[in-house]
């Protein structure tokens, strides 16, 4: 461990020192996606030098393994099974195949971005606006994810932790630390700057493909919450990971 876990007393004054609320008016629903300014839009594109994309995404999978909080739905609507007699009689016959797939956009096997709606904190969200404001009904009836409809385009961050650490992954009761992302970005010589996507690897993702699914009641790694005063200091619009955002189990109450 790199440096030191914050008392719980200091976390909970972080909610005040911390607080973005009101930095963009009273009514904002976008919080630190406000970084991304046109002007950042414009300079991260000019960073392109390949077409080569990169997806961020797990593949879907229905199975039911100890990590999996919610299973998958997976069903064929249509399908091209029993298709060999379509062209008795040597008529055409059109026909077209779709699928139907549920699931809940959470837990530790599913690739998603959290909206603000997604945790309140006494009863209230992002901006003083009150927690009820989310529904059984009709869903977020504010700070919903659709803020971000218009697309995400900035420059994106990957920190490989592990690397840095030169383990395959971090130990499951070895957090992510201050002094982690310092030493990542000296070695990999890059810097965040305000409006950045901050990327974290800890290299759960390969522990599971070796090692297999582990209960989600075990300890998980991420970046401690002593890390928060660094995001703000960076000032970086959004944090991605390859485990859970959260330590688990929590170092408090």
């Amino acid at each position: 461990m790199t440096s030191s876990i914050p008392s719980e007393e200091q976390v909970l004054d972080w909610f005040d020192s911390l607080s973005n609320w009101g930095r963009w008016g009273e009514n904002d629903q976008k919080g630190c996606l406000n970084l991304i300014t046109p002007d950042k839009t414009i300079e991260s594109a000019s960073l392109v030098k390949s077409g080569t994309t990169v997806s961020c995404a797990r593949p879907i999978t229905t199975e039911m393994a100890p990590d999996i909080t919610y299973q998958v739905q997976r069903f064929m609507v249509d399908s091209g099974e029993g298709r060999d007699t379509d062209t008795e009689d040597r008529r055409l016959v059109r026909r077209g195949a779709a699928e139907f797939i549920g699931m809940v956009f959470h837990g530790q096997t599913i690739t998603h971005i959290d909206a603000l709606s997604h945790y309140s904190w006494n009863a209230q969200l992002y901006n003083g606006r009150p927690a009820n404001l989310i529904t059984s009904r009709e869903g977020a009836k504010s700070h919903s994810i659709e803020v971000a409809s218009g697309g995400i385009v900035t420059r994106g961050v990957l920190l490989d932790i592990a690397k840095a650490r030169g383990v395959d992954w971090l130990p499951v009761d070895e957090p992510v630390m201050p002094d982690d992302l310092e030493h990542a970005e000296k070695l990999q010589g890059v810097k965040l700057t305000e409006g950045d996507v901050l990327f974290v690897r800890t290299g759960n993702y390969r522990m599971r493909q070796q090692m297999g699914p582990r209960p989600s009641t075990e300890p998980s790694t991420a970046c401690q919450v002593a890390c928060a005063p660094w995001f703000k200091a960076r000032g970086i619009a959004m944090l991605g990971t390859d485990t859970s955002n959260d330590v688990r189990p929590s170092h408090y109450k």
